[in-house]
């Protein structure tokens, strides 16, 4: 994990470095009134485990909780074991699907371990929302009470599907409010988020104040464009890099972004600016390798540079592909059903990638409607899938 910059001491320096690459801080001057009170304040994330993996876009709302955390103050993670099995429509057109209570927790653990390459273990408080929101009735009517249908269709997302009559359904709407009751619970003095949760956050301020509180500041943060370039990154877009990912993927898929993102992405991801004599390719280089430093070690990150070189710059094939065992049996070897097994794919993906012009064999490119081959065309190849994925095939 890169370390933070050194924070400087007065209130008002630490509230302008805490909000410099902030999109809100809100309202102006609470953050320094609230650094003011001379305590380690209590810094609010909520996440839903709705999957299980922690992509590069998140790490910026996390990484602006380690400067909390650099600066002395609490950060709360909260776990929102309660508030998935409602799904939260930011963003959504739609109705998000619910997961199962048990994919539900076992998400929550690969996320918590996860969000460790970027927090500190110490200052850090791990909540579950269903702590406090499995409330009685009487409880949630008093929840209700704090807030408008009025209020809840200002929102963007339920705006645009009410004026398309799109169906919205109560649990949706109860979402904010569940949300905001997390603040109540913790007592968060600052709650962060992407600018998808702007609304949200507000809201918390609103219900904070209907319970007696102080309204929290919230501090909203840029939400990072995916691989493509196009939409923010998201594993429903398949356009992510996991925190988790091998180093040689790290590296790869970073590579492939498009010039016009290295500004946004080294400022989010790095805190600087590429360098300024560097081409698009030089810069991108010194990213990839900057994030798998960062999310593995230098070591890693040297290797990746260099698989990727020999595979990609000089063309040449692994040496160490993994072997994959063929039965020989029959005078033809059926390739989607090889890439299949090879890869995990499915049959139907495969003959995709075949007709595509995806798959070579020691590097040649299997002509588009090659389905069955002589067995002699495979024994031995390196068969590759894509950019990045390689396997020996060994009749037997």
């Amino acid at each position: 994990m890169a370390p933070s910059l050194m924070p400087p001491s007065s209130y008002q320096q630490q509230a302008a470095w805490l909000a410099r690459n902030a999109v809100d801080c809100l309202p102006e001057g609470a953050l320094q009134d609230r650094l003011a009170l001379g305590r380690p304040l209590r810094v609010k994330l909520g996440i839903d485990p709705t999957a299980p993996d922690i992509h590069l876009g998140f790490t910026v709302v996390l990484q602006k909780l380690r400067e909390f955390q650099d600066l002395g103050h609490t950060v709360v993670l909260i776990i929102g074991d309660f508030t998935a099995r409602v799904g939260d429509p930011s963003g959504r057109s739609s109705t998000r699907p619910v997961l199962a209570p048990e994919q539900i927790d076992a998400n929550a653990r690969t996320f918590q371990a996860q969000a460790g390459k970027v927090l500190s273990s110490e200052r850090l408080e791990v909540r579950h929302n269903s702590e406090w929101l499995d409330m009685p009735m009487t409880e949630l009517f008093a929840l209700l009470r704090t807030t408008t249908v009025a209020q809840l269709l200002e929102r963007d997302d339920f705006s645009k599907r009410f004026r398309a009559r799109e169906p919205i359904s109560v649990l949706e709407l109860l979402y904010p409010l569940l949300q905001g009751y997390d603040s109540v619970a913790i007592k968060a003095d600052v709650e962060l988020g992407g600018t998808d949760q702007k609304f949200n956050l507000l809201l918390g301020r609103d219900i904070q104040r209907a319970y007696g509180q102080p309204g929290q500041v919230i501090l909203t943060t840029q939400l990072l464009t995916g691989t493509n370039g196009e939409r923010k990154m998201s594993k429903s877009f398949g356009n992510y890099i996991g925190v988790t990912d091998p180093p040689e993927e790290m590296y790869g898929k970073t590579l492939s972004i498009p010039d016009e993102s290295l500004g946004e992405w080294y400022s989010l991801l790095i805190g600087s600016e590429p360098p300024p004599d560097a081409s698009p390719r030089d810069a991108k280089r010194a990213l990839a390798r900057a994030l798998v430093e960062r999310f593995h070690s230098a070591a890693a990150a040297a290797q990746a540079q260099a698989e990727f070189d020999r595979l990609h710059v000089r063309h040449e094939l692994p040496e160490d592909a993994t072997v994959i065992e063929w039965d020989a049996g029959g005078d033809r070897v059926h390739l989607p059903a090889l890439i299949a097994r090879a890869f995990g794919v499915s049959t139907s993906e495969a003959r995709r990638s075949l007709a595509q012009g995806g798959v070579r064999l020691d590097g040649v490119q299997v002509a588009n409607g090659s389905l069955d081959v002589d067995p002699v065309e495979v024994d031995g190849k390196i068969l590759q899938l894509g950019k990045r994925r390689f396997a020996r095939v060994e009749l037997r």
